[in-house]
């Protein structure tokens, strides 16, 4: 039974037949009716978007608890995407903090290794983050903290792990295709002991009958991620521009290419002319200020960045690295970043 004085819901979706749970699984396994039918995920990835809204600022914490934004800022986080969420309810997350909490410990006593030191039991908190969600269709985000309490010595807990799932500006057609017993919250971002990220996810794959990823940054996206946040410079300073590639030589070359925020703007505000209240950033002109930056860099150093793979971009606002690692800078620009790796969570999971 669903405790009365729940105030999250987790969101309704459209009215379907209910189907098996081998929804979200492998696509090893054979695809259901539900795979075949037009318009739902199968064509997810046909579209990928070329134009994007400009950055904006936002103070999240007008609609988002101060306390749960310091949770998600300044951390690095490992990215992995997640398939829908078989009967996952938001108002029984106490009851998933008891389920996690007994299935670690379990592990732990059939000799699984748990790289956190010596501790005599561990807490689990999942929390519910209001307010992050932008649509109708995006659950809200869930937050989960791990605690260990030390075997010796003081009684406090102490974190040793921090992850959450969340859905911002999620594909509205995707969504509303989900049967009623799913829940998508695509975007996975860990932080802490891999061997705490191992259980986590054996846990909700077994209670919830998902399945994870890994979630690796195309050069296309951080791409994105380096004009968009260059765009805000003029509102809010940006500090710096670093941008790293790597290129195809033996040894591999790794290249780290640090600009002055000013010279950037002016670079892409030679681009892009703002266009009212709905302006718009085309991947046209994306590619023409990455072009830009490698034709001045070439000038200096005869070498062609187009040739290699862009591999990390870093602001003050946030950075993004193509091995799936991401930091929120500045809770300012929260929801340009997570849309956009909402983005490419969902055209991951497998079709």
């Amino acid at each position: 039974m669903e405790p009365p004085n729940s105030a999250v819901k987790t969101p309704v979706n459209r009215p379907f037949t209910r189907r098996s749970k081998s929804y979200g699984r492998s696509c090893m396994e054979s695809p259901s009716v539900f795979w075949q039918t037009p318009g739902h995920l199968t064509t997810l990835g046909h579209r990928i978007p070329t134009s994007r809204k400009a950055a904006k600022s936002q103070n999240i914490t007008a609609r988002v608890d101060p306390e749960h934004v310091a949770l998600l800022v300044k951390n690095e986080w490992k990215l992995s995407y997640v398939t829908p969420l078989y009967r996952f309810r938001h108002t029984q997350l106490k009851l998933y903090s008891k389920h996690l909490c007994a299935f670690i410990m379990a592990e732990k006593q059939q000799g699984v290794a748990v790289e956190v030191g010596l501790e005599a039991g561990f807490r689990v908190m999942f929390t519910a983050i209001l307010g992050m969600a932008e649509s109708q269709e995006d659950a809200e985000t869930v937050f989960i903290q791990i605690h260990s309490k030390p075997l010796f010595g003081e009684d406090a807990l102490k974190s040793v792990w921090r992850g959450w799932l969340t859905c911002v500006n999620g594909d509205p057609e995707y969504l509303r295709s989900l049967p009623p017993d799913f829940v998508s919250l695509p975007l996975f971002c860990s932080s802490g002991p891999e061997s705490l990220t191992v259980l986590v996810k054996s846990w909700f794959q077994q209670t919830f009958d998902c399945n994870f990823g890994s979630l690796r940054l195309s050069s296309t996206t951080l791409r994105w991620l380096a004009a968009l946040w260059t765009g805000c410079h003029s509102t809010s300073n940006i500090s710096y521009l670093k941008l790293s590639w790597t290129m195809p030589s033996q040894p591999p070359l790794n290249i780290q290419y640090s600009l002055n925020p000013q010279d950037a703007w002016e670079l892409w505000s030679s681009i892009h002319s703002e266009d009212g209240a709905d302006d718009r950033v085309d991947i046209e002109e994306v590619q023409q200020f990455m072009n830009g930056l490698e034709t001045h860099f070439f000038k200096h150093f005869k070498i062609y960045l187009s040739a290699g793979t862009l591999t990390r971009v870093s602001t003050a606002l946030g950075s993004a690295q193509h091995d799936g690692k991401m930091k929120i800078g500045c809770s300012d620009y929260i929801t340009l970043l997570l849309t956009l790796l909402t983005e490419c969570a969902l055209l991951k999971i497998p079709d």
